[in-house]
């Protein structure tokens, strides 16, 4: 199947081992093959994997565009501990996370951990600020 991309003037791809650049107009790329794929708005760095549920999902991107679980699940499964520890409404997440993984489907992996960073933001949301004397700020 092939896969169709468009990238907007100056857009990064990452295609396999190689990140691409287009340049400054609009392009259509058709991808056939099984090498892994990231669009740019998907690629997280390791400055930017600044919470626990972005470390866990750099740690998949990792796996997916490594091809290499192996050498990555060590990590993963530290940084699963501690979220679920501080967060156990996270469980669920990180469970289909984990299902997806064991069944080589790293990109429905990648796609669960954006919806683990989405809860992680609703539950930094509902943590309000809290004054010395105990009042909220």
């Amino acid at each position: 199947m092939t896969l169709k991309v468009e990238l907007k003037p100056g857009e990064r791809i990452i295609i396999g081992e190689s990140m691409i650049t287009n340049d400054d107009q609009r392009t259509r790329l058709y991808i056939e093959g099984n090498a892994p794929i990231l669009r740019e708005k998907d690629i997280l760095t390791v400055d930017s994997a600044n919470t626990p549920a972005k470390r866990i999902y750099l740690a998949v991107q990792l796996m997916y565009l490594s091809r290499e679980i192996t050498k990555f699940q060590d990590g993963y499964f530290s940084l699963v501990q501690d979220i679920i520890q501080a967060a156990p409404s996270t469980i669920p997440f990180v469970t289909r996370i984990s299902n997806h993984i064991i069944a080589d489907q790293l990109y429905k992996a990648l796609k669960e951990a954006r919806a683990l960073i989405e809860h992680e933001k609703k539950i930094f949301a509902a943590l309000k600020p809290v004054s010395a004397d105990g009042g909220e700020k």
